[in-house]
């Protein structure tokens, strides 16, 4: 499971576990919650009608009848109060009166009840005992909708409590609430934990980007390509970062060390044996002539030797760039012209013919040494292997996106076995003219330069024969990242 993922569900199972509690607890005690809010009124208006009651009674002037009559007309007046989403439409509290024994001496929802004891019940009994008294008792038992709140207040005459006063009220209307808030509870819920998903996928990718960064760049070390570490800030990713390209540098130091003092190795032995053997033969006595083949010898073999190292030189210093030193804005169709103005094709004994195509010339940004050098290496190459009388040809074309600098010989082409090998240091195919071979560092050297400038260089055999080398550069901007190969 990949690390965001991980990351992504860590959150998301502490998003429910906190989410999930406080939701349920709400949802649960939303009833509670209500009846809350619906109590403390009644123990306003409990108390209100009970002081009311008690003047009355003082008085001597206390008529049940009276107030029964005042419940009726208030029952009968027509109401539609609109609270939020709830239509109220009729007056639906109830009271009853009871005197210091707990029996009733009113009851406005049924005069049966008059005369009865009510001390079994707990809002009587307890404001008799002085105490706050109220209860919630179901009309039906098995129906939680049925459920009416009593609170009482008790009836004071003369200092003394001479009665208890109970307001009664049905939950009916808090379930209608209740029903209008729970969706409201559980919409913000929904969006709430929508919200969370995506910061949780937000803060997944903000956290694992970095890592992917790197990830990116050691798979592009690994493939040999010339990047540069990403950003990763001052923290731990950052200091992670650094300790990887500090790795990579001394990895590749290393490495670099090692594969050029074998590949030295490898490629100098030869010349050597052969410098060593013609000068043991030399301490004899020969002919003159052969004396002077043998001194020829030492010395192609020693400048063999010295054009290997000076390829190597240019090669490691390639090697070490991230980026060319001496970039400018460059003709490709000028750059090539030079090339084909100094060009050693010029002197070759082939008699060979060079020519310019140039189908669209836009400007590249580069090194114009390295560029050119390497270009010149293309056309030697071709040359080399051109057959007497051959013709080479340069063509500078662009798609927009990059420009292609192709040179084109009508030699042997490159065989299938070498076609991967081609570009790999002291690889060498032999000449079909003189069977030698190169210092093999040519191609490579190529290679390097324009992956330097962040392009791309192949060679394909041409079906007419011959074979077709193009070096692939960004158009018109600073390189900075390989470009795809385009169609010739």
């Amino acid at each position: 499971m990949k690390l965001g993922t991980r990351i992504f569900l860590a959150f998301l199972v502490i998003f429910a576990i906190c989410f999930y509690y406080p939701v349920d607890r709400i949802v649960k005690d939303l009833r509670l919650f209500f009846l809350e809010s619906m109590e403390d009124p009644l123990v306003d208006q409990a108390n209100i009608l009970a002081a009311f009651v008690a003047e009355e009674m003082e008085a001597d002037r206390f008529d049940p009848g009276k107030l029964r009559g005042i419940l009726g007309r208030i029952a009968s007046l027509p109401l539609s109060a609109r609270i939020y989403d709830f239509t109220k439409t009729a007056v639906d509290v109830d009271l009853y009166i009871t005197d210091g024994e707990g029996r009733v001496l009113f009851d406005s929802r049924d005069r049966e009840n008059e005369g009865a004891d009510y001390t079994g019940w707990r809002d009587v009994s307890l404001t008799l005992q002085g105490r706050y008294g109220a209860r919630t008792t179901r009309l039906d038992p098995d129906d939680p909708a049925s459920s009416v709140l009593y609170v009482a207040a008790p009836v004071v005459v003369h200092g003394k409590t001479a009665g208890v006063l109970t307001v009664a009220k049905p939950t009916a209307n808090l379930n209608a609430f209740l029903e209008g808030a729970k969706p409201r509870v559980l919409r913000v819920w929904f969006l709430s934990a929508l919200l969370a998903v995506l910061l949780a996928f937000f803060v997944s990718w903000w956290i694992t980007r970095p890592v992917q960064w790197l990830t990116r760049y050691a798979n592009d070390v690994r493939d040999g390509k010339r990047v540069d570490l990403p950003r990763l800030g001052g923290g731990e990713l950052g200091e992670m970062g650094r300790a990887i390209e500090k790795m990579k540098e001394a990895l590749e130091g290393r490495k670099y060390v090692e594969e050029y003092i074998q590949t030295l190795t490898h490629e100098i032995k030869s010349p050597l044996s052969a410098i060593r053997g013609a000068a043991e033969l030399l301490g004899e006595e020969m002919p003159r002539e052969k004396r002077a083949r043998f001194l020829a010898n030492i010395r192609g073999e020693a400048g063999r030797i010295q054009d290997i190292v000076d390829r190597m030189l240019e090669l490691s210093d390639l090697e070490t760039r991230k980026a060319p030193r001496n970039l400018e804005t460059l003709s490709p169709a000028a750059l090539a012209a030079s090339v084909l103005e100094g060009g050693e094709w010029q002197v070759s004994p082939k008699n060979i013919h060079a020519g310019l195509n140039v189908l669209q010339d836009v400007p590249v940004t580069g090194d114009r040494f390295l560029l050119r050098q390497a270009l010149s290496n293309l056309l030697q190459n071709a040359v080399d292997f051109s057959p007497e009388g051959g013709r080479i040809e340069i063509t500078v074309k662009s798609d927009g996106r990059t420009v292609l600098l192709s040179v084109e010989d009508e030699g042997p082409g490159i065989p299938g076995y070498a076609m991967g090998k081609v570009f790999d240091k002291f690889f060498s195919l032999h000449r079909p003219d003189s069977g030698k071979k190169s210092t093999g560092l040519g191609l490579n050297f190529v290679k390097e330069v324009v992956s330097l400038h962040g392009g791309q260089v192949r060679l394909e055999n041409r079906e007419r024969g011959g074979l077709r080398a193009v070096m692939i550069l960004p158009a018109g901007s600073k390189p900075a990242t390989p470009v795809q190969p385009a169609p010739p």
